[in-house]
């Protein structure tokens, strides 16, 4: 027995969040375009866009923190401290987890 496909506005969505998560040239404003046309609200979608964005910077921050250490000859520890969140909220207080 085979699993009904996703809804083409979950791919979408989920498309739009790891385009903006990696800080692919296009943005995933074609995805934008996609969920707009069967009337996805806006309410709907500004909340993945939230959380990928604030994803996608706090790897950065974590990836330059990691350079700078090792620039330093600091050796950074192969995972997280211990007690350290997996994940932050976002400024807007979504939750990533």
């Amino acid at each position: 027995m085979s699993e009904a496909p996703l809804h083409p506005s979950i791919v979408a969505l989920v498309s739009l969040a790891a385009n903006i998560a990696v800080n692919y040239p296009k943005q995933g404003l074609c995805q934008v375009d996609r969920l707009r046309q069967p009337g996805l609200s806006q309410a709907h979608i500004d909340p993945v866009v939230d959380i990928a964005r604030h994803i996608r910077d706090e790897a950065g921050e974590k990836l330059n923190f990691s350079f700078d250490q090792a620039m330093a000859g600091i050796v950074a520890p192969a995972a997280a401290a211990e007690g350290e969140a997996c994940c932050t909220p976002t400024a807007a207080g979504q939750s990533c987890c």
